[in-house]
């Protein structure tokens, strides 16, 4: 795995170095599209390269936003294509294997509905979730508009902070594949323990519906 993503990285170095902004924005873009790309190695590579003076910090930015930016409208209309009515079809026929039911989809399409603006901003800024993130936008068909603007608002943010890495780190700019590393780490304990918690929860719900019609019945009169 390490070898593919190290042929992964170098294959991003040419793309950038011989396309310039627009490689910086294809990349971005496919990044988004195929998370296992990361995007931790392009920004800080392109700010190495504004130190270099092949780039300026805001072209870099500004590049890397638009292709972010682009590839979460693809992701964004995937979502809407898929649908909600996809969706609720496959929790109904498989969300027990998943300790999943119409319910849950209920809480969390809610849950969107109310902070989808705040859920889309943040998103961008945290790892793995990052490029996830634009589907369920797409399922409830929230405005073109407003999404552009909260996608775009995080993911600048996020590219603007990579790039000044790179920038700040100059020729040692792949010491912040090692922090990045640890902060999807982070994430990724997090959401493991989300994931327990509901699983937990979920499973002592289902034993609690179950002893519910035996204490029924155990409290029916006799006779």
């Amino acid at each position: 795995m390490a070898e593919i993503l190290d042929q992964i990285r170098i294959l991003i170095e040419q793309i950038i170095s011989a396309l310039g902004y627009p490689g910086i924005t294809f990349v971005m873009l496919v990044e988004n599209v195929f998370p296992p790309i990361p995007s931790e190695v392009v920004m800080p590579f392109a700010g190495f390269l504004v130190v270099d003076g092949h780039f300026t910090y805001l072209g870099i930015v500004l590049a890397g936003t638009l292709g972010s930016v682009l590839g979460a409208v693809v992701i964004y209309y995937i979502g809407l294509w898929s649908n909600e009515r996809v969706v609720r079809r496959f929790v109904r026929r498989w969300g027990k294997f998943f300790l999943l039911s119409e319910d849950d989809l209920n809480r969390a399409l809610g849950v969107f509905d109310r902070y989808g603006e705040i859920i889309i901003f943040v998103g961008r800024l945290i790892p793995i979730i990052r490029s996830l993130i634009s589907l369920p936008a797409g399922m409830e068909r929230m405005s073109l508009g407003k999404f552009l603007l909260f996608t775009t608002m995080g993911t600048a943010i996020w590219s603007a902070v990579l790039g000044y890495a790179g920038i700040f780190l100059g020729e040692n700019w792949e010491d912040i594949l090692g922090i990045v590393d640890q902060y999807e780490r982070a994430t990724a304990a997090v959401l493991i323990v989300l994931v327990i918690v509901f699983v937990a929860y979920r499973l002592r719900e289902m034993r609690r519906n179950r002893a519910a019609p035996r204490n029924a019945e155990a409290d029916l009169p006799r006779g």
